[in-house]
Protein backbone atom coordinates (compact mmCIF):
# COMPACT_ATOMS: atom_id res chain seq x y z
CA UNK A 1 0.00 0.00 0.00
CA UNK A 2 1.26 3.40 -0.56
CA UNK A 3 0.88 6.63 0.88
CA UNK A 4 1.47 10.36 -0.51
CA UNK A 5 4.46 11.74 0.49
CA UNK A 6 3.37 15.05 0.97
CA UNK A 7 -0.28 14.63 3.23
CA UNK A 8 -0.24 11.09 3.82
CA UNK A 9 -3.12 10.01 2.23
CA UNK A 10 -3.74 6.70 0.99
CA UNK A 11 -3.12 6.13 -2.56
CA UNK A 12 -4.66 3.69 -5.28
CA UNK A 13 -2.87 1.60 -6.54
CA UNK A 14 -1.19 2.78 -9.57
CA UNK A 15 -2.14 6.62 -8.78
CA UNK A 16 0.29 9.29 -10.31
CA UNK A 17 -1.20 11.86 -8.13
CA UNK A 18 -2.29 12.62 -4.86
CA UNK A 19 -6.27 12.75 -4.59
CA UNK A 20 -6.11 15.50 -1.41
CA UNK A 21 -3.33 17.29 -1.91
CA UNK A 22 -2.73 16.45 -5.89
CA UNK A 23 1.53 16.27 -5.02
CA UNK A 24 2.87 14.09 -7.71
CA UNK A 25 3.27 10.07 -6.33
CA UNK A 26 7.37 8.97 -7.05
CA UNK A 27 7.16 6.12 -9.64
CA UNK A 28 8.65 3.41 -6.86
CA UNK A 29 5.86 4.53 -4.44
CA UNK A 30 2.48 3.89 -7.10
CA UNK A 31 4.05 0.79 -8.70
CA UNK A 32 3.35 -2.19 -6.71
CA UNK A 33 6.07 -4.79 -5.42
CA UNK A 34 6.47 -7.77 -8.00
CA UNK A 35 6.02 -10.70 -6.25
CA UNK A 36 8.63 -13.86 -8.08
CA UNK A 37 6.41 -16.76 -9.20
CA UNK A 38 6.74 -19.65 -7.77
CA UNK A 39 8.76 -22.30 -10.31
CA UNK A 40 6.24 -24.51 -12.27
CA UNK A 41 6.34 -28.36 -10.62
CA UNK A 42 8.35 -30.68 -12.81
CA UNK A 43 5.33 -32.27 -15.62
CA UNK A 44 4.05 -35.88 -14.43
CA UNK A 45 3.99 -36.34 -18.49
CA UNK A 46 7.95 -36.57 -18.97
CA UNK A 47 8.15 -38.21 -16.14
CA UNK A 48 5.96 -40.89 -16.85
CA UNK A 49 8.12 -41.00 -20.54
CA UNK A 50 10.63 -41.40 -19.32
CA UNK A 51 9.97 -44.36 -17.28
CA UNK A 52 8.41 -45.95 -20.48
CA UNK A 53 11.54 -45.31 -21.99
CA UNK A 54 13.04 -46.95 -19.48
CA UNK A 55 11.27 -50.03 -19.51
CA UNK A 56 11.59 -50.51 -23.32
CA UNK A 57 15.43 -49.75 -23.23
CA UNK A 58 15.28 -53.29 -20.70
CA UNK A 59 13.12 -55.04 -22.88
CA UNK A 60 15.25 -54.50 -25.60
CA UNK A 61 18.43 -55.43 -24.04
CA UNK A 62 16.78 -58.90 -22.39
CA UNK A 63 15.93 -59.96 -25.70
CA UNK A 64 19.47 -58.86 -27.73
CA UNK A 65 20.75 -61.35 -24.83
CA UNK A 66 18.17 -63.69 -25.46
CA UNK A 67 18.80 -64.11 -28.97
CA UNK A 68 22.93 -64.04 -28.32
CA UNK A 69 22.22 -66.88 -25.94
CA UNK A 70 20.57 -68.70 -28.03
CA UNK A 71 22.79 -68.15 -30.82
CA UNK A 72 26.02 -69.29 -28.45
CA UNK A 73 23.97 -72.39 -27.41
CA UNK A 74 23.29 -73.26 -31.38
CA UNK A 75 26.62 -72.88 -32.18
CA UNK A 76 28.02 -74.86 -29.59
CA UNK A 77 26.02 -77.69 -30.90
CA UNK A 78 26.12 -77.52 -34.64
CA UNK A 79 30.04 -77.41 -33.94
CA UNK A 80 29.96 -80.39 -31.78
CA UNK A 81 27.87 -82.67 -33.78
CA UNK A 82 29.23 -84.83 -36.69
CA UNK A 83 27.18 -86.58 -39.23
CA UNK A 84 27.97 -89.22 -41.19
CA UNK A 85 25.89 -90.55 -44.40
CA UNK A 86 26.45 -93.89 -45.80
CA UNK A 87 24.65 -96.08 -48.30
CA UNK A 88 21.77 -94.61 -46.26
CA UNK A 89 23.10 -95.11 -42.77
CA UNK A 90 23.16 -91.66 -40.88
CA UNK A 91 24.71 -91.37 -37.50
CA UNK A 92 24.36 -87.94 -35.62
CA UNK A 93 26.51 -87.38 -32.88
CA UNK A 94 25.68 -84.87 -30.55
CA UNK A 95 26.53 -83.40 -27.20
CA UNK A 96 23.04 -84.82 -26.15
CA UNK A 97 23.53 -88.55 -27.40
CA UNK A 98 24.16 -90.24 -30.97
CA UNK A 99 21.55 -90.66 -33.32
CA UNK A 100 21.15 -93.58 -35.44
CA UNK A 101 18.41 -94.14 -38.61
CA UNK A 102 18.63 -96.08 -41.94
CA UNK A 103 16.09 -96.33 -44.55
CA UNK A 104 17.08 -99.93 -45.85
CA UNK A 105 14.05 -102.05 -45.85
CA UNK A 106 15.71 -105.27 -45.43
CA UNK A 107 17.41 -104.11 -42.29
CA UNK A 108 14.52 -102.43 -40.69
CA UNK A 109 13.11 -105.96 -41.16
CA UNK A 110 16.00 -108.02 -39.18
CA UNK A 111 15.43 -105.60 -36.21
CA UNK A 112 12.00 -105.53 -36.12
CA UNK A 113 12.17 -108.35 -33.35
CA UNK A 114 9.17 -110.29 -34.61
CA UNK A 115 9.14 -112.84 -37.49
CA UNK A 116 8.25 -111.17 -40.59
CA UNK A 117 5.47 -112.97 -41.98
CA UNK A 118 6.57 -115.89 -44.59
CA UNK A 119 6.49 -114.99 -48.16
CA UNK A 120 6.25 -111.30 -47.09
CA UNK A 121 7.51 -108.76 -49.35
CA UNK A 122 9.64 -106.28 -47.91
CA UNK A 123 8.30 -102.44 -49.75
CA UNK A 124 10.24 -100.17 -47.08
CA UNK A 125 11.34 -99.26 -43.89
CA UNK A 126 13.22 -97.60 -41.42
CA UNK A 127 15.22 -97.56 -38.15
CA UNK A 128 16.21 -95.08 -35.85
CA UNK A 129 18.35 -95.29 -32.52
CA UNK A 130 18.00 -92.38 -30.35
CA UNK A 131 20.15 -92.18 -26.80
CA UNK A 132 18.40 -95.30 -25.26
CA UNK A 133 15.16 -95.60 -27.49
CA UNK A 134 15.20 -97.77 -30.71
CA UNK A 135 12.20 -97.82 -33.47
CA UNK A 136 12.06 -99.80 -36.43
CA UNK A 137 9.37 -99.77 -38.90
CA UNK A 138 8.83 -101.77 -41.89
CA UNK A 139 6.12 -102.30 -44.05
CA UNK A 140 5.40 -105.91 -46.03
CA UNK A 141 2.75 -106.70 -48.68
CA UNK A 142 1.56 -110.58 -49.02
CA UNK A 143 -1.03 -112.36 -51.54
CA UNK A 144 -2.23 -114.02 -48.49
CA UNK A 145 -5.97 -113.17 -46.69
CA UNK A 146 -5.85 -110.45 -44.36
CA UNK A 147 -7.15 -113.13 -42.04
CA UNK A 148 -4.36 -115.70 -42.62
CA UNK A 149 -2.25 -112.95 -41.81
CA UNK A 150 -4.11 -111.74 -38.41
CA UNK A 151 -4.09 -115.74 -37.18
CA UNK A 152 -0.29 -115.86 -37.84
CA UNK A 153 0.75 -112.58 -35.90
CA UNK A 154 -1.86 -113.50 -33.05
CA UNK A 155 0.38 -116.70 -32.85
CA UNK A 156 3.34 -114.31 -32.56
CA UNK A 157 2.06 -111.81 -30.49
CA UNK A 158 -0.46 -113.73 -27.90
CA UNK A 159 -1.16 -111.28 -25.32
CA UNK A 160 -1.84 -108.52 -28.12
CA UNK A 161 -4.71 -106.25 -28.02
CA UNK A 162 -6.98 -106.72 -31.64
CA UNK A 163 -9.08 -104.12 -32.60
CA UNK A 164 -10.89 -104.23 -35.70
CA UNK A 165 -11.75 -100.67 -38.09
CA UNK A 166 -13.68 -102.64 -40.43
CA UNK A 167 -14.25 -105.91 -42.63
CA UNK A 168 -10.37 -107.16 -43.23
CA UNK A 169 -8.85 -103.73 -40.93
CA UNK A 170 -6.87 -105.11 -38.27
CA UNK A 171 -4.64 -103.66 -35.68
CA UNK A 172 -2.49 -105.90 -33.03
CA UNK A 173 -0.79 -103.75 -30.55
CA UNK A 174 1.46 -105.26 -27.08
CA UNK A 175 3.40 -103.64 -24.64
CA UNK A 176 5.73 -104.71 -21.94
CA UNK A 177 7.73 -103.06 -19.67
CA UNK A 178 10.35 -102.81 -23.00
CA UNK A 179 8.75 -103.33 -25.59
CA UNK A 180 6.06 -101.56 -27.98
CA UNK A 181 4.72 -103.41 -31.17
CA UNK A 182 2.33 -102.13 -33.56
CA UNK A 183 1.09 -104.35 -36.55
CA UNK A 184 -1.25 -103.22 -38.83
CA UNK A 185 -2.80 -105.79 -41.46
CA UNK A 186 -4.93 -104.18 -44.48
CA UNK A 187 -6.42 -105.32 -47.52
CA UNK A 188 -4.83 -103.54 -50.76
CA UNK A 189 -5.32 -103.97 -54.45
CA UNK A 190 -6.38 -107.74 -54.04
CA UNK A 191 -3.16 -108.37 -51.71
CA UNK A 192 -1.97 -107.86 -48.08
CA UNK A 193 -0.05 -104.72 -46.96
CA UNK A 194 1.84 -105.48 -43.10
CA UNK A 195 2.95 -102.33 -41.44
CA UNK A 196 5.01 -102.92 -38.23
CA UNK A 197 6.64 -100.84 -36.14
CA UNK A 198 8.50 -101.57 -32.52
CA UNK A 199 9.70 -99.33 -30.24
CA UNK A 200 12.04 -100.86 -27.22
CA UNK A 201 13.87 -98.98 -24.48
CA UNK A 202 14.46 -99.21 -20.98
CA UNK A 203 10.92 -98.43 -19.24
CA UNK A 204 8.70 -97.78 -21.65
CA UNK A 205 5.87 -97.80 -19.79
CA UNK A 206 6.84 -95.87 -17.08
CA UNK A 207 7.49 -99.41 -14.69
CA UNK A 208 11.37 -98.00 -12.69
CA UNK A 209 10.78 -101.75 -11.71
CA UNK A 210 14.19 -104.15 -12.63
CA UNK A 211 13.56 -107.41 -13.75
Amino acid sequence: MAFCNSCGTTLDAGARFCPKCGSAVPVSAAAPLAVPSAPAPPSQGNNALKIILIVVAVIIALGILGIGTLTFVVRRIAHNSHIQNKDGNVRVETPFGTVQSTNNPDEAARNLGIDPYPGARVLKGNTAMIGGMHTVEAEFESDDSPEKVLVFYSSRVPNGNVTTKDQNHYTIVSTDKKNIITIRIDPEDGKTRIAIATVSGKNMIGDSSSD
